[in-house]
């Protein structure tokens, strides 16, 4: 057995198994003594060469220690030294009194002698010593930076001083009000504390040699317990099994374990220990006992086998694989390796992280921008930010910006505004705010770059525009902020902050860039926005100065209208009342096909010329019919400028227009004519291409009355259009709309007109603005689509106590009866004030009838809000004035009919025309002639001239 472990000389350690003794001794060193070749002589000659090295090492370090040690008692004797000298009584006073050295010397000469120090100096602050071993150098000014004393701050350090390095301590004096009134430094050389080192070294070297002794004797037991140990193993085998356990220990990259039957730790590689945190005394103990999770400890002490199980181990993924061991003649274990795959699950967090920045991309694609609204807009960016990126979105936008202008000034309102709780200190929605110039958002808004505060809490520009409202959000727990600019376009619009509180993840570089593409993706919906308010608020501008201000005054209907712009742009929607002769109105409504700018022109035009065809006094399907015609040549005309110019593409338009040609086309328009006759009570409707009106009756009853369609405008092709007339009783409501009230994309037409009559039939016995207030209630859907244009009017009659008419014989003796009777009836309904300018009319309207006209002759006097003058006849022949030459006998008489008027016209019928005139009852008429002669022509001719 002996041999086995190389005791003797026949066995060589380096031999291989199985060698014979000579073999291995041919390779053995022969200048080792028997007993040192084997592996524990070997041990011993090292630990006794190591032991002799470590001894001098440990000599080597004793002195050293040694000589530390006194410059630590150095520093402590100084300190204690100029300490003690500093705040003994009276050094304050020597200090302060006139002569400082002559009272501090022989003290601090005292205090030097006595503590063993090399030398005690006070000096002034000025650095002036006051004392010194040697004489010569008090009054002089002391080496060396005293800062720190002179700021009330003791200090202790080793500096090359007149007397050699030493090691010094500096303590200020402080006098009244905190203010150092002199410094005390005392000193001791280090060439002393190396002569009290050398003093203690033959002491230092007894120890050391003792201690070596017992050491030696240690070895010797050492090396007797490794011999029996070696159980025979060759000291190759012992080479072979160190490399194999030191490479399993130290130098595997995968964690092994040997862990007993019953849970016990048996051994653990470097590995292993670095992968589950394992103390230093973790071998031997109880995995359950090692603080690791319960399903790892678990998996760890398992007997069954496992393969790359997944487990947690603290911050660290692991893939476990456990197999249990039963060796020949050994207690069962487990052998469990180790592998950290927490790479592979930070590539696929950072992985899952770019995708769900990706996804937040994504789904912001279909949730900002979805609207031409610059405030929605920017509240779908903070809502949809809050919480999936941060705790709190706010957009701050220029105040131009709001109003769809450019860019101006810096001052901002708060535009949108969205968080997790809502009693957070941040700005409210609608707050003007002009930034401070250190600001982020300020500096986001001067450079167009974003700026990102991680820690609020250090030091910044952030809080200079309102301090207390920045202690308010530190303490609300707002921690981060990120604030990116609005651009679009190469416009400035604002910025956006973002904000994160202490319970999230502070802002990074990585999130600036996701912040930036949300951003950018709703600055160029703010820009869609502004730009459509832009030119929505200049449509609106030129709509609203297109529609009537009021309705006109008239007697015969009581009206009321509503006009609603649609939220999704302005549109052609158009209404119109147009008092006409004979006391009767027309009421128009009319819609433009598309929605914009051209949409309102158009819409314009189309109100112009209806005014103009009614001031021709044209029946409904007459006006409507020229109406249709005007529309045509519109279209053709635009479409032969566009051709000239180069374009002649065809396609919808953007705003919704059909293009024909590339111009966008007034065909299509539609337009209800409702004609009514207060004498008669008669209505006459006509419409091309517009819904037919309602009617709601006195007695409640809401009927749609059935009035023939004609094509859109522009589509007739000269076409006649029919009307519809309804003889209506006093009180009657006509309502007129266009699409826009009934429109609805969540109900059909038909639910919207039985809608619109159901509110009618409820609302009866209202007045006209109460029943168009209902009816918007009611109908009107959440969100128009379009326009809306609503107009109600009530109905009035003229009664037969303000009508008279006459029948006239074409006979030039009629005249004069006729136009008694009329100034009879004038003085009747309190009109006399008028009543010699109503003769003069008559009797030239009457006059021209009976030369120049067909019978029958009618005379009719309406007395409305002035008086009107009608003489009707057979014939279409127009009347013309014309200026009368000075010779002419006659051909004044339509002229001074024109003056004395306030207006007068020509109107045909089915069986010939009406000649009409109105006065007004404040109108002054020319003076009455007196005189037997007064109707001459020469009295006539005599006014005419003064007139």
């Amino acid at each position: 057995m002996k041999k086995r472990f190389g005791l003797f000389s026949g066995w060589d350690a380096s031999a291989p198994v199985g060698a014979s003794p000579a073999a291995a001794d041919s390779g053995r060193p022969r200048w080792l003594p028997s007993g040192a070749r084997s592996v524990a002589g070997q041990m011993f000659v090292l630990q006794l060469i190591i032991l002799l090295l470590f001894g001098l090492a440990a000599g080597t370090v004793l002195v050293i220690q040694a000589k530390q040690a006194g410059v630590n008692e150095a520093r402590q004797r100084t300190f204690a030294a100029a300490a003690g000298f500093a705040h003994a009584p009276g050094t304050r006073a020597a200090m302060n009194s006139p002569d400082p050295s002559a009272l501090l010397q022989p003290r601090a000469e005292q205090v030097r002698k006595e503590t063993g120090i090399d030398y005690l100096v006070a000096f002034s602050p000025a650095g002036i010593r006051w004392t010194h071993p040697n004489v010569n150098l008090i009054g002089k000014h002391v080496v060396g930076n005293y800062t720190q004393p002179l700021h009330g701050h003791p200090r202790t350090f080793t500096l090359t001083t007149p007397i050699g390095v030493a090691v010094e301590s500096t303590v200020p004096v402080m006098g009244a009000h905190a203010k150092v009134v002199g410094l005390v430094t005392a000193g001791i050389t280090v060439r002393n504390i190396h002569q009290q080192v050398v003093r203690q070294l033959p002491l230092l070297l007894a120890a050391g040699g003792g201690a070596l002794l017992l050491a030696t004797a240690g070895i010797v037991l050492v090396n007797r317990r490794l011999r029996r140990q070696t159980r025979g193993l060759e000291p190759a085998e012992l080479r072979r099994m160190y490399d194999h356990h030191d490479a399993v220990l130290h130098a595997a990259r995968e964690g092994v374990l040997i862990v007993g039957a019953d849970g016990t730790l048996l051994l653990a590689n470097d590995e292993a220990r670095r992968l589950l945190g394992l103390a230093e005394d973790a071998e031997g103990r109880r995995l359950t006992d090692l603080g690791l999770a319960p399903s790892l400890a678990a998996l760890l002490s398992a007997t069954r086998p496992a393969t790359d199980e997944v487990c947690e181990a603290g911050d660290l993924l692991l893939a476990v694989s456990v197999r249990p061991t039963a060796p020949q003649g050994c207690r069962p274990s487990s052998i469990v390796t180790l592998r950290d795959t927490t790479e592979l699950r930070a590539v696929a967090g950072r992985a899952a992280v770019a995708q769900r920045r990706l996804r937040l991309l994504y789904d912001a694609m279909s949730s900002i921008g979805t609207t031409l609204d610059v405030a929605r807009t920017a509240e779908e960016l903070t809502r949809f930010t809050v919480p999936r990126f941060a705790d709190y979105a706010c957009v701050d936008l220029l105040d131009s910006i709001l109003r769809g202008g450019e860019p101006e000034g810096t001052m901002m309102r708060r535009t949108a505004l969205a968080g997790i709780d809502s009693d957070h200190p941040l700005y409210p929605v609608g707050t003007l705010v002009d930034f401070a110039s250190q600001t982020p958002q300020a500096i986001g808004l001067g450079t167009g770059a974003p700026v990102l505060e991680t820690d609020l809490r250090e030091d910044g520009g952030w809080e200079q525009n309102d301090p207390d409202n920045a202690d308010r959000i530190l303490a609300h727990g707002i921690r981060s902020m990120l604030v990116v600019p609005v651009r679009a376009r190469g416009v400035l619009m604002g910025v956006a902050s973002f904000w994160r509180t202490v319970d999230a993840e502070p802002f990074e570089a990585e999130d600036r860039a996701v912040a930036e593409e949300l951003v950018a993706r709703a600055a160029v919906a703010i820009d869609n926005a502004r730009r459509y308010t832009r030119e929505h608020t200049t449509a609106v501008t030129l709509q609203r100065s297109l529609l009537p201000r009021g309705v006109p005054d008239q007697s015969a209907l009581e009206v009321a209208y509503r006009y609603l712009p649609a939220q999704a742009g302005v549109g052609g929607d158009w209404f119109d009342v147009i008092p006409l002769p004979g006391a009767r109105v027309a009421l128009v409504v009319g819609d433009v096909v598309g929605h914009g700018l051209h949409a309102a022109a158009t819409m314009g035009r189309l109100r112009t010329a209806v005014a103009n065809f009614s001031a021709l006094d044209l029946g409904p399907d007459e006006l409507l019919v020229h109406l249709d015609e005007l529309v045509s040549r519109i279209d053709s005309g635009e479409r032969g400028d566009a051709q000239g110019a180069g374009d002649g593409a065809d396609g919808p338009l953007r705003d919704g227009r059909v293009a024909r040609d590339g111009i966008a086309n007034v065909t299509g328009a539609s337009c209800l004519y409702a004609l009514y006759d207060p004498v008669a009570g008669r209505v006459t409707i006509a419409r091309a291409g517009h819904p037919g009106p309602a009617l709601l009756l006195p007695d409640g009853t809401a009927t749609y009355p059935d009035v023939p369609v004609s094509p859109p405008l522009g589509l007739g092709d000269g076409m006649p259009v029919e009307t519809l007339e309804l003889e209506l009783p006093e009180g009657s409501y006509l309502v007129l709309y266009t699409d826009g009230l009934l429109e609805d994309r969540q109900r059909d037409l038909g639910t919207g007109l039985d809608l619109l009559r159901d509110t009618l039939a409820d609302s009866a016995g209202r007045g006209p603005d109460a029943l168009c207030a209902a009816v918007l209630d009611a109908v009107l859907p959440a969100r128009p689509i379009d326009d809306v244009a609503l107009l109600v009017a009530r109905t009035r009659l003229l009664g037969p106590d303000h009508v008279a008419e006459w029948e006239v014989p074409r006979d030039p003796a009629a005249v004069g009866p006729v136009r008694a009777e009329c100034a009879a009836t004038l003085e009747t309904w309190g009109l006399g004030d008028v009543g010699y300018t109503a003769e003069l009319i008559l009797s030239e309207l009457i006059t021209n009838a009976v030369r120049y006209g067909s019978p029958p002759i009618r005379v009719r006097l309406l007395h409305d809000r002035g008086l009107i003058c009608e003489v009707a006849d057979g014939s279409s022949t127009a009347p013309h004035p014309r200026r009368a030459a000075a010779t002419d006998e006659g051909g004044r008489g339509l002229f001074l009919v024109a003056q004395l008027a306030s207006r007068w016209g020509t109107r045909y019928t089915a069986r010939g025309k009406v000649i009409w005139a109105e006065l007004s009852p404040q109108e002054d008429g020319p003076a009455p002639v007196a005189g037997p002669d007064a109707d001459s022509a020469d009295d006539i001719l005599d006014q005419w001239e003064s007139i």
